[in-house]
């Protein structure tokens, strides 16, 4: 783990200076990241540079790449997924200040004067992180139907068609059933 940055930073104070921190954080550290993770090892590489918007207000960019373990729910196997996030955020103090920003800003909010680095760290790999993790490496699954091959996706779609003509249908078929 390479730590040569501090834990909190005064995010004015380093856009004024214009300042960047950088370094690697294990990924054993981020305790809101590691139950989405098949696996909390390897590490975090981070890159913080602060500086201001054309309106001279506060910005961080943040760059991270991480190799997270993610459990595939196709296959139900882990998988690494290689994250690259990067981010321009605006550097705001009160929940008020969110006002001023248009609806394409993003932004963080700093608690009483100082930013946690992990904490900012971690939460770009919480937004890189798929609701549903699948590895893009395995081959589509194959279904015959009446002879013909179709696609998961495919088959997935004509289902979604189908409760959109008959939403109720599905219900019936279960109440028959019982």
């Amino acid at each position: 783990m390479s730590r040569e940055f501090p834990d909190y930073v005064d995010p004015w104070r380093a856009a004024d200076g214009r300042r960047n921190i950088g370094g690697t954080l294990p990924l054993t550290r981020f305790s809101r990241l590691r139950p989405l993770l098949a696996s909390d090892e390897g590490e975090a590489r981070f890159s913080l540079h602060f500086g201001h918007d054309a309106q001279r207000r506060p910005t961080v960019r943040v760059k991270v790449s991480a190799p997270l373990t993610l459990l595939c729910q196709r296959s139900l196997e882990p998988y690494i997924a290689q994250v690259d996030q990067e981010s321009l955020l605006q550097i705001i103090g009160a929940p008020s200040e969110q006002a001023l920003l248009s609806d394409e800003e993003e932004f963080v909010l700093v608690d009483e004067g100082r930013m946690a680095v992990a904490e900012l760290v971690e939460d770009e790999l919480l937004l890189a992180v798929p609701q549903v993790p699948r590895n893009p490496d395995l081959e589509p699954v194959q279904h015959s139907t009446a002879g013909k091959e179709t696609t998961a996706a495919a088959e997935a779609d004509d289902r979604d068609q189908e409760a959109r003509q008959r939403p109720f249908e599905s219900l019936a078929e279960m109440m028959k059933n019982k």
